[in-house]
């Protein structure tokens, strides 16, 4: 289950996350950044997803119809980080801190 301190945008729309993430092979899907500090509605969406280990064309097809999806179902623009992009160690820290469970298949 979510974490119920994240944004009831986030935790009103849990049943149709999860079905996105399963028909794209999500393996696990986290959010970090300011939709993880309580009490607010963040402007943007800030998630980590683990894709898993796709052939190159389809891994890029999940990830943008990914990123689209959820840019259509929050209503609003959304960062889409894969753990390639956390080689720098300074923002890998700052996501491990933040980060909070939305789906693991």
């Amino acid at each position: 289950a979510m974490d119920p301190s994240l944004p009831q945008s986030l935790l009103r729309r849990q049943i149709e996350l999860s079905r996105i993430c399963e028909r794209l092979g999500v393996r696990r899907l986290e959010i970090f950044g300011s939709a993880t500090k309580e009490g607010r509605e963040p402007a943007d969406l800030d998630f980590l997803v683990d894709l898993g280990d796709l052939p190159p064309r389809e891994y890029s097809r999940a990830y943008f119809l990914l990123r689209d999806s959820l840019e259509a179902l929050f209503e609003r623009p959304v960062d889409l980080v894969t753990p390639h992009n956390l080689e720098n160690a300074y923002f890998r820290q700052r996501v491990e801190q933040q980060k909070s469970l939305l789906y693991a298949a």
